[in-house]
């Protein structure tokens, strides 16, 4: 498969503080690319620094062959990539029908065909299309978050921590979702919650201290109790 997105050796400061010291990685167009690793290894950051929040002091970001590191945030949206922060980043006063729109910008046939596509895949959303985004629960959220991404058709969407304080049923349904938008685009999934990083992955990359120390296929990391216990805490 073709190689969308390549990470090589970026390190990254934030103030004094040197949190990244060598993430490398590789996300595969059609694939489900996890980054895991305990709290405070340096994953959020790293998808920081893909977006150019974050900038990377060292390495290498290509994008479909073209390096980003240095590009501004605006630019690296531009060019296709859609994320999905660990704080959702929705706007709390505007109701979902706004928050869908700002995300729209516009409203050709085209783009409100796209946002009824994403509908479907976030059905809930249209139950609460009226009300104010901070007023939604976190599942509620979550959702709009990754719904006011994906109607983009961004050819790589990054999503930080999806399932992250949300209830089971809720965790199926995030997973349903992206189990769905993997077929059109291509995702980097930061993801605690290991048995659904199982399910939905087609490859892994520990990230320990800021670096990454292991890389595969997730389906033989499964298996191998021995990197589940040392990298995250599981057995």
């Amino acid at each position: 498969m073709k190689t969308l997105l390549k990470v090589e050796g970026i390190h990254t400061f934030i103030g004094q503080y040197h949190i990244l010291q060598g993430v490398s990685f590789e996300a595969r167009e059609g694939e489900v690319s996890v980054l895991l690793g305990r709290n405070g290894a340096g994953k959020t950051t790293t998808l920081k620094t893909i977006m150019g929040l974050t900038p990377a002091s060292k390495g290498t970001i290509f994008f479909e062959d073209k390096d980003i590191k240095k590009q501004p945030t605006y630019t690296i949206a531009n060019t296709g990539i859609g994320y999905v922060p660990e704080d959702q980043g929705i706007f709390a006063d505007l109701t979902v029908e706004e928050n869908m729109k700002v995300a729209m910008r516009k409203e050709d046939d085209a783009t409100l065909a796209r946002q009824e596509y994403v509908l479907d895949l976030f059905p809930d959303l249209k139950t609460f299309w009226k009300k104010d985004g901070g007023h939604l629960s976190g599942g509620q959220k979550q959702m709009l978050a990754m719904a006011r991404a994906f109607v983009h058709e961004s050819k790589l969407l990054l999503i930080d921590e999806p399932s992250k304080g949300l209830a089971p049923i809720v965790i199926e349904k995030v997973m349903e979702a992206i189990t769905e938008m993997k077929k059109s685009t291509t995702i980097v999934l930061v993801e605690q919650n290991f048995i659904m990083a199982s399910r939905i992955g087609d490859r892994y990359t520990l990230i320990d201290d800021g670096a990454t120390v292991h890389a595969g296929e997730m389906k033989d990391l499964i298996g191998n109790e021995e990197l589940k216990r040392k990298y995250l805490g599981i057995g």
